[in-house]
């Protein structure tokens, strides 16, 4: 939730941000109308509140039928001021109800447009050449039944489609990335985490997250609970309600889950193999820090990202998500993508996004500002980041695969595969 206070300061920044997300601007005229009736409602009800208060002294010094008198017009006023407080109210749940209609306000510099008009920032590495190798590139799929690591017709079987089971290497590779993210996370200051993966409403919401309209969210009625796409989930409610002591600088979390999305909008896209399926693992990372610090923390998150994708030796590129493709609570977002050479294409897998205050506004989630004696306290910025995901495998099988389908482990993994330096065939 954006803070309304800088809305009503600066509302055509908001217009200018509504645009670039190619979203709709008569929002901003909607809830300032909104803010204009409560602040008039609230004022009311002070007013009368005060006359109230200072009828009251009247009425203590007032004897007989005076009194009498008096007391009937108390009656009646004590009457306004209730009404007064229920138009207050409403006019509040009415702004609030527009506020969190309203994405973030994205940061100077986001490209605008939708999901095509990202900017590419740089690019990392060369494609194999394979026709230069002298072979045609397998799928990661037919390399996954190959070296026996992926069963999709299983998968199919058990849960449905869009579900598989990784089995042998596929397993192993799958909890050696993991794991390796795991490790690079707690050597750069990250608390290790193993969070919920069922959330109540009120997080989810909090998160950005519309539970009432989005496809893409599993949820249990009968609990009233909601499985996550994201871990950041789990992590943006771990603090909420609470002050946050940031003095010893960002707080930062890493979080090992399964993560569930309904993939409701994809039918058609992507339908083979393990790159956009139901259930997946990852690690992701979360920070908490200072508005200030919040740039900065976000390029350190990229940074780690960028970290693993070299150590799994894949090429990739790094863009800047376009501010229609933002999503709601994200400022702004940058994307790590690996080249995927049977597509021939580069498909995402990480993102970085800074949602400076918005999710920390809805989840109540501040810091004390000037130390432990200070008595203000303002909202704290949150970023998350992904620093490994089952999809990986699909880059990781088609870019290190050798002409009889085998695969080459990288170098950094083969630790937490007991040394093994080859995916072989069965």
């Amino acid at each position: 939730m954006i803070d309304v206070n800088e809305l009503r300061a600066d509302p055509d920044k908001f217009r200018s941000s509504q645009r670039a997300r190619r979203a709709d601007e008569s929002l901003i005229e909607e809830i300032l109308s909104a803010d204009t009736a409560r602040r008039e409602a609230v004022t009311r009800h002070e007013n009368l509140r005060a006359d109230q208060n200072a009828f009251g002294k009247k009425v203590a010094q007032a004897k007989g039928e005076q009194k009498q008198a008096l007391l009937a017009e108390v009656k009646e006023l004590a009457a306004e001021v209730k009404k007064a407080a229920a138009l207050a109210d409403e006019a509040r749940f009415r702004q609030e109800a527009l506020l969190r209609r309203l994405p973030n306000r994205i940061e100077d510099g986001v490209p605008e447009g939708g999901e095509e008009d990202f900017e590419v920032l740089r690019t990392v590495g060369t494609p194999r050449d394979f026709a230069a190798e002298g072979f045609e590139p397998r799928d990661h799929l037919e390399i996954g039944e190959l070296i026996g690591a992926i069963d999709m017709e299983r998968g199919a079987k058990v849960s449905g489609s869009r579900f598989y089971f990784l089995k042998g290497v596929g397993a192993r590779l799958e909890l050696a990335l993991l794991q390796m993210a795991m490790d690079q996370a707690a050597q750069a200051g990250f608390t290790p985490m193993i969070t919920p993966t069922l959330v109540r409403p009120e997080i989810m919401q909090g998160t950005g997250f519309d539970v009432a309209h989005d496809a893409e969210i599993y949820r249990l009625a009968e609990d009233d609970l909601y499985l996550v796409g994201t871990s950041e989930v789990a992590l943006a409610g771990y603090h909420s309600d609470e002050i946050l002591d940031l003095s010893g600088g960002p707080l930062r979390y890493a979080a090992w889950s399964s993560c569930y999305r309904r993939e409701a909008g994809s039918h058609g896209k992507d339908t083979r193999g393990i790159i956009r399926v139901h259930q997946f693992n990852k690690v992701e990372m979360f920070t908490y820090t200072t508005v200030e610090e919040s740039s900065a923390e976000h390029l350190r998150l990229l940074a780690w990202e960028e970290e693993m994708l070299a150590k799994v030796e894949l090429p990739y590129r790094v863009i800047d998500t376009a501010a229609g493709d933002l999503g709601m609570s994200a400022a702004r977002k940058f994307d790590c993508e690996a080249w995927v050479p049977t597509q021939g294409a580069y498909r995402e897998l990480t993102s970085t996004s800074n949602c400076t205050t918005f999710q920390a506004r809805r989840l109540n989630i501040r810091e004390r500002q000037g130390g432990e004696s200070a008595k203000g306290t303002r909202a704290v910025a949150t970023l998350n980041g992904t620093l490994a995901t089952t999809r990986w495998i699909v880059a990781i099988l088609e870019h290190h695969q050798n002409p009889d389908g085998s695969v080459r482990v990288p170098e950094a993994l083969r630790p937490y595969l007991s040394g093994l330096e080859v995916l072989p065939v069965l």
